[in-house]
């Protein structure tokens, strides 16, 4: 039987197609989805636009325009607050459900304690979400009908695009609260690129991508304070051609926080981040290597 959750989340992800994938890259937007359901506001003791303080708003629409370069974007509809995707699909806080949860499910994670598991406690301002416990069934039909079928569609663009070019690059792209990019010397990151400490991207890559956002005048750190979730780690393995980059954007740069409205500087940041990605692609062959520059 067809469960309500997936009338409201119809479709409960969308993957935008190039007309010929012409490039071994996959952009993948795990948390702009907006879509918040009278059921779930009901359920929530917050109101839509405190949910909203962990929906990464408009990546989505930052990173469509790097579908015109010949590569496909995935976009979840459904918002991190209600199913984060970037976490294992049973990373479960038993003091949120009740019932019992399956004995394979991760109830002792860093990011569970923290609030922040597969189906969260808080939002990202450290608001409890819900009113009262969920029953444990509603946990398993959101990781069932949402989350297993969104990375079971990443998995196969990312299949994909390995068996036709030799090799995948991941990008999952994300935003950030300006307040979490402070820093004691009082330097703010424009982006954060996360690789898992290298261990989930090709260094060379890394580097192209750093150095082509540094040329269009943005500040960026690696790996801290974000070195790239579930899926980065999951999705990176080098040694098999497989390569994952989190890339995260300050809100602060293309959105006002509070009101949550973008700013006139949207769609120039939009164009570099496309620009960013041509220059990339355009330094690297088939094996993750510069391209040899003719002498002049």
């Amino acid at each position: 039987m067809r469960p309500v959750i997936a009338d409201e989340f119809d479709p409960p992800f969308a993957v935008i197609e190039p007309d010929g994938q012409t490039i071994p890259f996959v952009f993948n937007v795990p948390h702009s989805g907006a879509i918040y359901p009278a059921s779930f506001l009901a359920a929530s003791r917050l109101d839509a636009m405190a949910l909203r303080r962990s929906e990464d708003a408009f990546v989505d629409e930052l990173f469509a325009p790097a579908v015109g370069l010949g590569a496909p974007l995935m976009t979840a509809h459904f918002p991190r607050a209600y199913l984060d995707l970037n976490r294992e699909p049973y990373e479960l806080d038993s003091r949120m459900f009740d019932g019992r949860l399956p004995p394979f499910a991760n109830t002792r994670s860093m990011r569970v304690a923290g609030g922040l598991g597969t189906i969260p406690r808080i939002v990202a301002d450290g608001q409890e979400i819900y009113r009262s416990r969920l029953p444990v069934e509603e946990a398993l039909r959101r990781i069932e009908w949402l989350y297993k079928p969104y990375h079971r569609m990443l998995r196969q663009l990312v299949r994909r695009t390995a068996q036709v070019f030799g090799h995948a690059v991941l990008i999952d792209c994300h935003s950030m609260p300006s307040s979490s990019v402070s820093r004691e010397d009082g330097a703010k990151a424009d982006i954060v690129l996360g690789d898992r400490y290298g261990t989930s991207c090709a260094t060379l890559l890394v580097n192209l991508v750093e150095a082509a956002l540094r040329e269009r005048g943005y500040t960026v750190l690696r790996n801290k304070p974000y070195a790239g979730g579930f899926i980065t780690e999951h999705y990176g393995e080098p040694a098999l051609g497989r390569h994952a980059l989190q890339i995260e954007i300050n809100r602060a740069l293309y959105m006002d926080e509070r009101s949550m409205q973008k700013k006139p500087g949207f769609a120039s940041l939009s164009h570099d981040l496309t620009r960013v990605f041509a220059q990339v692609i355009a330094e690297i062959d088939g094996e993750l290597t510069v391209r040899p520059i003719a002498a002049e």
